[in-house]
Protein backbone atom coordinates (compact mmCIF):
# COMPACT_ATOMS: atom_id res chain seq x y z
CA UNK A 1 0.00 0.00 0.00
CA UNK A 2 2.98 1.93 1.18
CA UNK A 3 4.40 1.90 -2.56
CA UNK A 4 1.51 2.00 -4.33
CA UNK A 5 0.80 5.83 -2.38
CA UNK A 6 4.55 6.60 -3.18
CA UNK A 7 3.80 5.73 -7.17
CA UNK A 8 1.11 8.33 -7.12
CA UNK A 9 -1.94 6.16 -6.79
CA UNK A 10 -4.46 7.94 -4.65
CA UNK A 11 -5.47 5.21 -1.88
CA UNK A 12 -7.77 6.43 0.27
CA UNK A 13 -8.30 3.10 2.30
CA UNK A 14 -7.72 -0.47 2.67
CA UNK A 15 -9.77 -3.29 4.13
CA UNK A 16 -9.98 -6.92 4.04
CA UNK A 17 -13.35 -8.53 3.20
CA UNK A 18 -14.30 -10.58 5.86
CA UNK A 19 -13.77 -9.93 9.71
CA UNK A 20 -15.66 -13.45 10.25
CA UNK A 21 -16.31 -16.17 8.02
CA UNK A 22 -20.15 -15.51 6.95
CA UNK A 23 -22.87 -16.71 5.05
CA UNK A 24 -22.21 -16.47 1.40
CA UNK A 25 -25.82 -16.18 -0.52
CA UNK A 26 -24.79 -19.33 -3.13
CA UNK A 27 -22.96 -21.15 -0.81
CA UNK A 28 -23.93 -20.96 2.72
CA UNK A 29 -21.52 -21.08 5.62
CA UNK A 30 -19.02 -23.51 3.58
CA UNK A 31 -17.11 -21.20 1.86
CA UNK A 32 -14.42 -19.79 4.99
CA UNK A 33 -13.14 -16.72 3.78
CA UNK A 34 -13.08 -14.08 6.72
CA UNK A 35 -9.79 -13.13 8.63
CA UNK A 36 -11.38 -15.23 12.01
CA UNK A 37 -12.41 -18.73 11.68
CA UNK A 38 -15.89 -19.31 13.30
CA UNK A 39 -16.97 -22.60 14.62
CA UNK A 40 -20.84 -22.17 14.11
CA UNK A 41 -21.65 -24.72 17.02
CA UNK A 42 -19.81 -23.44 19.32
CA UNK A 43 -19.34 -19.66 18.32
CA UNK A 44 -15.41 -20.27 19.18
CA UNK A 45 -13.43 -17.85 17.11
CA UNK A 46 -9.97 -18.44 15.85
CA UNK A 47 -7.72 -15.34 14.36
CA UNK A 48 -6.35 -16.86 10.94
CA UNK A 49 -2.55 -15.79 9.79
CA UNK A 50 -4.75 -13.74 7.16
CA UNK A 51 -5.77 -11.67 10.82
CA UNK A 52 -2.36 -11.81 11.62
CA UNK A 53 -0.76 -10.39 8.26
CA UNK A 54 -4.26 -7.68 8.53
CA UNK A 55 -2.94 -6.21 11.76
CA UNK A 56 0.67 -5.70 10.96
CA UNK A 57 -0.33 -4.27 7.37
CA UNK A 58 -2.17 -1.74 9.65
CA UNK A 59 0.40 -1.32 12.25
CA UNK A 60 2.92 -0.13 9.70
CA UNK A 61 0.38 2.04 8.09
CA UNK A 62 0.52 -0.56 5.00
CA UNK A 63 4.52 -0.36 4.65
CA UNK A 64 4.69 -4.17 5.39
CA UNK A 65 3.06 -7.24 5.55
CA UNK A 66 2.17 -7.86 1.73
CA UNK A 67 4.66 -10.02 1.09
CA UNK A 68 3.67 -12.73 3.58
CA UNK A 69 0.95 -13.63 0.99
CA UNK A 70 2.55 -13.33 -2.17
CA UNK A 71 1.71 -9.42 -2.58
CA UNK A 72 3.92 -6.63 -3.52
Amino acid sequence: VAAAIEAGVPVTGYFAWSLLDNLEWSHGFTQRFGLVWVDHKTRQRIPKQSFYWYRDLIASNGAGGASAFGGA
